[in-house]
């Protein structure tokens, strides 16, 4: 089946029609008279008519065709006024109407019957459909005719190398590029977003709005495009911070995107739309109605309309100036609307009109040429093979220059340069507020006309203001009252520390240690300062410094307070820990280089971390906050820190350090918690101290962790957890020494003796004692007792040496067991009783008497009944007999009591000072029977 013939496109029809050309021309001139449609033109009878081909839509099929028919009037008025004034004598225009209906193929038609069947026509006057006129235009270089039209808008018909044949009266929608870049200057709107419907009108209006706006210093900072649904597109634009859009659509497309804009709140003082001028009048109530949204009521469609700026070109000039008619704007609208009668009008009528006078100009302007050369050709010499009348003619409507009652009728590059005007919706009506001049380059804004929604015009962008969230001038005044007040505290604690340091309370207490307690803590009083002063108060230079120092400060003065204070525990626990009991003194200076021993710990770590990870000003950014007063701006909190890159692992080295020292002072305070003597030991005032500083570190790190952000908390809770624990530290430490100095001086230094602990073992009991309380005063006092406990060993070892060669001899001879009389137990009780130890004021002082060297007789002070008698008593009671019985019995006695007399138990770490104390060393009640055995 053979394939079946394609209707020829546009392009196609046109190219024949070049091709074709030479062909009909003869043909088209000898019917023209015949064929040609009759116009409504004024009597030409009396001038050589020139013929000028109308192309516009004329019936009433399309929506268009009130187009054609409101500019006919205008188009007759201009001719007569032409006619009349004799402007193109001894011709007359002769426009012949063909109705393109905005039908392509029937456009085409009608252009190749007005060439075929018409006159010569010199020139094409008319174009309102685009795809009709962009088809013919392209054409027209075949034929060498130019073409004028009066509402052919379509930026596609600007490309000269495409159409270089075309010109226009009414700008084209490029046209009002410039006059928006005008306006965006005009009120310094520096960013702005784009919002366009895809279609290839709007689409090539926002290209060359691009490329306008490139390079003048005006950032497109979002392009949006869209079909049907605008919503997601008007969503991104406010998304990115858009205010100024600039939107290319149709009426229907701006109610939905009117609508979207209400349910995103992009309208108000905030935000300003501008979109294109030339919709309907009143087009809102004709397009919302057939929307039919329930999200989108008819005042919310208002009210996110209301103060749009719609950009159009001006369809009569404002200006009274009169025209090349010899008329005012308004005095030819007034001729106009008269001569229309019951048409509609059309807002392209001026141009229209205009566009007449620029043929007869053009025509004018032509003969003059072809007068000078004395060629003898004559306008009506021309053909359409005739290209040197057709160049004539093209660069005669170049140098068309008048002004119209559209303004001033300039060419540039076939564009016309025309006036735009700037229309403002203002409570349910649209209001002219400005325009543009394209030949001169001026906008010029009605005074008092525009209105915005807000006490200004909106901004471009949201104006984000850096706030520096700093520290209350109030509150660091109260905390750095309370640290001054605290720092007196502190020099006060120095001041009677000094002024008693040769009380024996303070000496023992080792004053030197106390000083470096009070420095360390008015150290940590004066971080304070430092930690209040921010952005607000010095410079970035300034801070960055002061990150530095008063870490270095707060941690110097943590180790010198905390570290002589565990200094002085440490010596305490090395005296009272010493089981050997030699001799030991530690003396301040001592202390002094283990408190320096930890500060170079400090120092280590500190420099370390300034050469390798030095701390920086940086800055933290929050999210934005509206402002306060209601202005249209954005706060931008920002606050300072003091951080590195490895903040972590230092501050991990530097609490670890610390907890280390915290829990080592913790072990001391301990460890010496049972020494009595407060002038010495500070183990519950320093395990108090590590308590309150333990539990206050670890809330307020946490606490000003949460507060990073606000630095009012932060600060105070910083300055209040170290006004804290400096003042519960120093007053621990000093206010008991204070009150003992001033109510009992006496009581802190005096020894309380020695204490004792029992424990009950399983079978068998044990007694032991310890010492739990020497102090450093009494060294001399321990040494002389050392002394005199080896002298009394010494004859201890002599007596058992005598004792046992006494025993030795009086082994050999055996006697018979008997009991002593009952009268004899009081002298045996005075023999073993004890009471030798006496005590002077230098100390307790053991003396053993020697019962063994007295008189046996005095010893016993006995009364015999008679010397003579040689009976069994006699004999028991002689002084012999009792000295062997002494030799059996003082062994045992020795070895019972021999701590009563000077020894030392085997279970005592240290000298027995007192030997009342210890329940072996109790006097021997009189009561007390002992059952001696006989020789």
């Amino acid at each position: 089946m053979p394939a079946l013939p394609r209707r020829p496109s546009a392009a196609t029809t046109s190219a024949l029609l070049l091709l074709l050309s030479p062909l009909l021309v003869s043909l088209a001139w000898a019917r023209s008279n015949s064929r040609a449609p009759a116009g409504l033109l004024p009597n030409v009878s009396a001038a050589t008519p020139i013929a000028i081909m109308g192309l516009m839509p004329l019936s009433d099929s399309v929506e268009k065709g009130k187009i054609g028919r409101g500019v006919l009037p205008a188009m007759q008025l201009a001719m007569e006024q032409i006619l009349n004034e004799s402007l193109l004598s001894p011709y007359s225009l002769d426009l012949r109407y063909y109705d393109t209906e905005c039908d392509n193929a029937k456009g085409l038609k009608a252009f190749y019957d007005a060439i075929k069947y018409g006159p010569m026509h010199l020139m094409v006057f008319g174009g309102v459909c685009t795809t009709v006129t962009s088809i013919i235009a392209e054409s027209l270089i075949g034929w060498n005719l130019v073409q004028l039209s009066f509402a052919a808008t379509t930026p596609e018909l600007a490309d000269k190398k495409k159409y270089p044949y075309f010109f226009r009266t009414v700008p084209s929608d490029n046209a009002v590029n410039p006059a928006i870049l005008k306006l965006l200057k005009h009120y310094k709107w520096k960013r702005v977003g784009t919002l366009t419907q895809d279609i290839r009108r709007f689409s090539e209006v926002r290209n060359d709005l691009t490329g306008v706006l490139y390079g003048e210093d005006i950032e497109i900072s979002d392009t949006e495009s869209f079909s049907n649904d605008p919503c997601t597109s008007v969503k991104k634009l406010k998304g990115n911070d858009v205010r100024i859009i600039l939107g290319q659509f149709d009426e229907e497309m701006a109610a939905k995107v009117f609508c979207c804009a209400y349910n995103e709140e992009m309208y108000g003082s905030k935000y300003q739309w501008i979109i294109p001028g030339w919709y309907q009048s009143y087009w809102w109530e004709e397009v919302i109605p057939k929307l039919n949204s329930s999200h989108c009521l008819n005042k919310n469609f208002l009210k996110a309309m209301e103060g749009y700026i719609g950009v159009d070109f001006e369809p009569l000039s404002s200006k009274e100036n009169k025209t090349i008619s010899g008329r005012t704007p308004q005095q030819y609208e007034k001729e106009y609307d008269e001569r229309r009668g019951n048409v509609e009008p059309s807002k392209f009528h001026g141009f229209a009109y205009d566009g007449i006078w620029v043929i007869a100009k053009t025509l004018q302007q032509a003969m003059k040429q072809l007068n000078a050369t004395n060629k003898h050709q004559k306008i009506e010499d021309f053909n359409y093979t005739n290209k040197e009348l057709g160049k004539i003619f093209l660069d005669a409507m170049n140098e068309t220059n008048f002004f119209g009652v559209t303004g001033q009728v300039v060419f540039k590059n076939g564009e016309r340069m025309g006036t735009i005007k700037f229309t403002q919706f203002q409570d349910k009506q649209e209001v002219k507020v400005g325009e543009y001049n394209a030949v001169a380059d001026t906008l010029e804004i009605i005074n008092n006309t525009i209105r915005f929604q807000g006490l200004e015009p909106p901004k471009d962008r949201t104006i984000i203001q850096k706030q520096l969230r700093k520290i209350s001038l109030p509150l660091y005044s109260i905390l750095s009252a309370l640290t001054i007040l605290g720092m007196i505290m502190a020099s006060a604690f120095l001041f009677f520390n000094i002024k008693n340091r040769n009380q024996k309370l303070i000496k023992m207490s080792s004053p030197y240690m106390n000083n470096l307690i009070i420095l360390g803590g008015m150290l940590s009083y004066a971080s304070i300062f430092l930690f209040g002063l921010d952005g607000s108060f010095v410079s970035e230079k300034t801070f960055e410094t002061l990150c530095t120092v008063r870490t270095w400060i707060l941690t110097v003065g943590y180790t010198t307070a905390f570290g002589a204070m565990f200094a002085k525990t440490w010596r305490v626990h090395a005296i009272f820990k010493n089981v050997k009991m030699k001799k030991k003194i530690i003396k301040d200076q001592k202390l002094l280089v283990i408190v320096g021993g930890m500060l170079l710990i400090d120092l280590c770590i500190l420099i370390c971390w300034q050469v390798v990870d030095p701390l920086r000003r940086t800055v933290e950014k929050y999210n934005m906050e509206p402002d306060p007063t209601g202005q249209d701006i954005s706060i931008l909190p920002i606050l300072e820190h003091c951080e590195n890159t490895h903040m972590t692992i230092w501050l991990g080295i530097v609490y670890a350090y610390k907890g280390l020292l915290m829990l080592f002072g913790c072990f001391l305070a301990w460890e010496t918690r049972n020494v009595s003597i407060p002038a010495l030991n500070d183990s519950k005032y320093i395990g108090m101290s590590v308590y309150n500083v333990g539990i206050m570190c670890i809330i307020g790190a946490a606490v000003s962790f949460l507060t990073r952000d606000q630095p009012n908390v932060q600060f105070c809770i910083v300055a209040l957890v170290i006004i804290f624990c400096s003042t519960i530290t120093l007053c621990l430490v000093f206010v008991p020494k204070l009150i003992t100095l001033r109510t009992n001086p006496d009581a802190a230094t005096r020894n309380r003796g020695l204490q004792f602990t029992q424990n009950q073992k399983k079978d068998d009991s044990k007694t032991s004692t310890s010492v739990t309380s020497v102090n450093q005063a009494s060294t001399s006092r321990l040494e002389g007792l050392q002394s005199e406990n080896h002298q009394l060993r010494m004859k201890i070892t002599e007596l058992d040496k005598a004792l046992e060669e006494v025993t030795m001899q009086l082994q050999d001879t055996p006697e018979k067991t008997t009991y002593i009389k009952q009268n004899h137990y009081q002298e045996l009780n005075d023999i073993l009783s004890i009471r030798n130890f006496t005590e002077n004021k230098d100390g307790e002082k053991a003396v053993l008497k020697n019962h063994l060297d007295q008189n046996p007789q005095a010893q016993w002070n006995t009364t015999e009944p008679s010397r003579t008698s040689k009976d069994f008593i006699e004999d028991i009671n002689s002084p012999e007999h009792i000295q062997r019985r002494l030799s059996l019995q003082l062994p045992i006695l020795h070895h019972a009591y021999l701590p009563s007399i000077g020894g030392v138990d085997a279970s005592c770490a240290s000298p027995c000072v007192s030997p009342s104390a210890s329940p072996r060393h109790r006097h021997v009640p009189p009561s007390f029977r002992v059952m001696v055995s006989g020789l």
